[in-house]
Order: C-alpha cells, then sequence, then structure tokens
C-alpha cells in the first residue's frame, strides 16, 4: 500500500503574494517532503475583518504567475467561492473531505501558531491537520492535542510594506517576482484612488 498524499494548506490574503510566501512554502514542501501545497486565498480574513484586499481574482492570478513553473503548487480559490469569512477549520473539513486519502498540513507563521487558541474552533482544525509553523527567532511551544512540525526560515517580505512603496510610486520592488509587479503595474493594484 503506498503512502497517503501529503499536502499542505497555506491560507491567507497573499494581498500581494510575495517572494517570503514561496520561501515559506519551498521550506515546507522540502522539509516534510510534501507533494502538494495548496495556495488558498481567502476573501476576508477573519482575523483582519474591517479590511477590504484587492479582488479575489486579481490576487489568485497574481498566485498562478508565480507558481506557474512549480509542479507542486497548486492555486485553489475554495475560499473565494464561500461566504466570507471564510474559517479554517471549515476549510480544512471541507479539504478532508476533497481529499479523503491525504495527509493534511497547515502553514503557518509563529505568530498565527500563538493565535490559534483565540481561532473558531482551533481543535476541529487540529483534528483535520498537522501545522507546520515557521519559527524565526525562537520555536514555538507544543500544544496538546495539535500536531507541531516546526521548520526554520526567515525572509523579511511584507505585504502590507510593498503595497505602500507601490501606493508611493514604485514600480518594481525586490519582494515581488517580476510577473507579479507587471501584473501590478497593468492592473494599477494599489495606487491612491483619485
Amino acid at each position: 500500500m503506498s503512502a497517503p498524499k501529503k499536502i499542505a494548506l497555506f491560507g491567507g490574503t497573499f494581498d500581494p503574494v510575495h517572494l517570503g510566501h514561496l520561501q515559506l512554502a519551498t521550506t515546507a514542501k522540502q522539509s516534510l517532503d510534501l507533494d502538494e501545497v495548496r495556495f488558498l486565498p481567502c476573501q476576508i480574513s477573519p482575523h483582519k475583518l474591517g479590511t477590504s484586499p484587492s479582488r479575489g481574482e486579481d490576487r489568485c492570478e497574481m498566485l498562478r504567475l508565480v507558481t506557474r513553473q512549480i509542479l507542486w503548487a497548486v492555486v485553489d480559490d475554495f475560499e473565494l467561492q464561500q461566504a466570507a469569512p471564510t474559517y479554517s477549520y471549515q476549510t480544512a473539513e471541507a479539504m478532508a473531505e476533497r481529499f479523503p486519502d491525504a495527509r493534511l498540513f497547515w502553514v503557518m507563521g509563529c505568530d498565527q501558531w500563538e493565535s490559534l487558541p483565540r481561532w473558531k474552533h482551533p481543535e476541529r482544525l487540529a483534528a483535520k491537520v498537522e501545522f507546520i509553523v515557521l519559527a524565526r527567532d525562537r520555536d514555538p511551544q507544543p500544544r496538546e492535542g495539535f500536531s507541531l512540525h516546526v521548520i526554520h526560515g526567515e525572509h523579511p517580505a511584507s505585504a502590507t510594506k510593498i503595497r505602500e512603496a507601490i501606493a508611493s510610486g514604485e514600480k518594481m520592488h525586490p519582494w515581488l517576482a517580476p510577473a507579479v509587479a507587471d501584473w501590478i503595474n497593468k492592473n494599477r493594484l494599489y495606487l491612491p484612488v483619485g
């Protein structure tokens, strides 16, 4: 009998997707010998209610542009098709139904791991996935009932700083893949209104 397929779920706003996201996905893929990393852009993060990200179609297209040469990367618009906000446990349960024979993982940063007890139904999420947590300056602490895999890496990228730089007139940014920067410029994303 063959080993179950290992699929990592990587949710986020990806507004825009940047090289830090790719580095985290690549590190997770290599560290745990994953078969697939599914990028799942959300409509609105439940942790950022009151904010308004760019259109889901634009964020999906930027993800497709940056991952088109990466065989193990999949862009999945599942959360964009749901009523907002979508909670992580709901996505994990839907993916467990879609991939019943797979071993599912959830990719996150250390700050998210620390806030996880405040998420909606974290125990339901933990029942479906193993957590891959990026440690930067310190290792995350284990949590009873939660399967934890720690990976290490560092990237300075910040979507907020990228948006601010573009709004101030920058056309290219060192944290963006050129194809993503071109898409942003062509579609005039993140520019001040007026």
